[in-house]
């Protein structure tokens, strides 16, 4: 009889089987340190680009596309091979750290003062859903698994044809409108980015509880790293559509 079963696609049991036999598991030590070094390692790049930007070296925008696209690929890779994320989790920590420190100062040179709002309202979020779930209001059962993940798919679907749209000078007008509608699509996509963390809470001790093997440390920090990512982008765009108004 299998000892672990999961909708999970990244918990399966083999996995747990594989550590039992190496004797070396994920613990929670070991992801809340891996997590706070990749956060150190993208607050580092984030503050170098920022700075090139204020520089005006004109490397600003090279590192903001650079470390988008590189963090794409990298992101994609740990996905599929998620044994690598011990090496490249971190690589991708500085990818996006180049990312959202030029774009931030973008940001911010159209709204002083802004970033350090966004910043603020995310470390807020990811307490409060932390807060949230360790008392059991929310909880991630299949049910609330199936809806966030599908939204999560439907955000994505609809980010990409607006990308694909806008090749042809046509503009999705919710993502960048400073509207009333631009404005509440935004709640409701910081929304399901917040929620996403449930998600990211659950994996990581869904791991420890069942002894995933260690490098998985790695890729629950990548996976709560992106969901971060995602969301204080989403809260920077929502502060700046506020802004507008």
């Amino acid at each position: 009889m299998a000892l672990f079963q999961s909708n999970n696609p990244v918990l399966k049991e083999s996995m747990f089987n594989k550590a039992a036999q190496q004797g070396e598991a994920m613990t929670l030590r070991g992801t809340v340190n891996k997590m706070s070094f990749m956060l150190v390692l993208l607050i580092a790049a984030a503050v170098f680009s920022w700075g090139q930007f204020t520089m005006g070296t004109g490397n600003a925008f090279p590192l903001m596309i650079g470390g988008a696209l590189g963090g794409f690929v990298l992101a994609l890779i740990i996905i599929f091979k998620k044994e690598w994320a011990g090496y490249l989790a971190p690589a991708y920590a500085l990818a996006e750290g180049l990312f959202l420190g030029a774009i931030s100062a973008v940001y911010n040179a159209q709204s002083h003062g802004i970033v350090m709002q966004a910043v603020g309202l995310t470390f807020g979020v990811f307490i409060a859903m932390l807060i949230l779930y360790r008392v059991g209001v929310i909880r991630a059962t299949e049910r609330f698994k199936s809806i966030i993940i599908t939204a999560t798919l439907g955000i994505g679907i609809f980010y990409l044809a607006a990308i694909v749209l806008r090749m042809f000078n046509i503009e999705m007008p919710l993502i960048h409108s400073s509207g009333t509608f631009g404005i509440v699509f935004s709640l409701i996509v910081v929304a399901i980015a917040a929620l996403n963390l449930i998600l990211d809470f659950d994996m990581i001790e869904q791991g420890v509880e069942q002894g995933a093997p260690k490098y998985f440390e790695w890729y629950a920090s990548f996976g709560l790293m992106v969901t971060l990512v995602w969301l204080y982008l989403e809260i920077l765009r929502l502060l700046s559509k506020i802004n507008r108004r």
